[in-house]
């Protein structure tokens, strides 16, 4: 199972201050060097975090891949277009929210979203949807011809203590995606304590986590950090 990072929260305490440490880049080649066999940033449209520079810089000075994740905002994928990155997520966004609240809705008729994928894809760039574990939005992200899915994790990230049920869900889902032929990732809300049993679902080949790590990486460091995720998710996958 694929492990990706995302380092949204490194520029976040950046722009705190609005100064140059810490480093997105300096945080990506430790993690890289913690396991990491990708990065992954959210260049929203409001910059509250990751710059246009950072992308850039990124895109230089990875070595394993790059997961942009962006809205379908024109701007901002015409930015992706040119940059290249391996992978583009789209997301919904909200100024208002503080992180991404849900999956996307992916109504009919949205031109938007159809046009974002089309130039993404034209681009040479792989394209995954950022969605709810629901097998009627799984169904229309299948008819939309995209290679992957991100399946949102949130409610599973808020219940899991309490109930199965929202990984039972998950494990549906990731079954049903499969089925449709789609790669199917997953994140959202995964922390140290909860990532195994989502790790364990057979059909997920890719997580994306970054607030646990950066969080984390205040005591340990950011590779010791990814090294520990990384060991959890192995563990779960049965890798060791």
């Amino acid at each position: 199972m694929r492990l990706y990072v995302n380092l949204d929260h490194v520029a976040t305490l950046r722009e705190a201050r609005q100064t140059v440490e810490p480093d997105p880049v300096r945080a990506a080649a430790e993690a890289e060097r913690g396991g990491a066999d990708g990065i992954t940033v959210h260049l929203r449209e409001d910059r509250r975090h990751i710059q246009d520079a950072d992308v850039r810089a990124l895109q230089r000075s990875v070595r394993t891949l790059v997961n942009l994740e962006l809205g379908a905002h024109p701007g901002i994928v015409r930015i992706a277009t040119r940059e290249r990155p391996f992978q583009a997520t789209l997301v919904p966004e909200r100024r208002q929210e503080i992180t991404t609240e849900g999956g996307l809705a992916l109504r009919k008729g949205d031109r938007r979203v159809t046009d974002a994928i089309t130039r993404l894809t034209r681009a040479g760039i792989r394209v995954s949807l950022f969605i709810d574990p629901d097998v009627r939005v799984i169904d229309r992200a299948a008819e939309l011809g995209v290679p992957a899915i991100e399946l949102h994790t949130g409610r599973y990230a808020h219940t899991w203590r309490k109930s199965d049920v929202a990984l039972r869900q998950l494990a549906r889902a990731a079954a049903h995606a499969r089925r449709r032929g789609l790669a199917v990732h997953a994140g959202h809300g995964l922390t140290y304590e909860n990532v195994q049993p989502v790790a364990r679902i057979a059909e997920i080949e890719e997580l994306n986590i970054g607030h646990t790590i950066v969080s984390n990486a205040i005591y340990w460091g950011i590779e010791h950090a990814v090294r520990r995720m990384r060991r959890l998710v192995d563990e779960a996958a049965g890798k060791s």
